[in-house]
C-alpha cells in the first residue's frame, strides 16, 4: 500500500512565488490509529484523490497508537 522512503517525507523546494494557472504543492497530514489512517488513505483513493504509494509510510508520533502520514499533492488554485 505504501512505497517504503528511506528519508521520510522531506520538505517542499518548490518557490513560494505563485504565477496564476500553476499548480502549487499542498501538504496533507493523517493523524490517528494505523487502521484509521489507512482506511482513510483507501476512502481518498476510492474518491480518485491520491493513490495509495503517493502516501509516506506511515510514522510513529511518539503518542501511543498514533501514526502519521504525509501526501504532497500539487493543485491550481485558481
Amino acid at each position: 500500500m505504501f512505497t517504503p522512503s528511506s528519508q521520510g517525507a522531506p520538505a517542499s523546494t518548490v518557490s513560494s512565488t505563485k504565477t496564476s494557472g500553476q499548480a502549487e504543492p499542498v501538504r496533507h497530514l493523517l493523524f490517528g490509529s494505523l487502521s484509521a489512517v489507512q482506511a482513510t488513505i483507501k476512502q481518498l483513493h476510492k474518491h480518485r484523490y491520491a493513490e495509495p504509494n503517493d502516501w509516506s509510510q506511515p510514522m510513529s508520533t511518539g503518542r501511543p497508537n498514533e501514526v502519521m502520514a504525509i501526501l504532497t499533492k500539487r493543485v491550481s488554485a485558481d
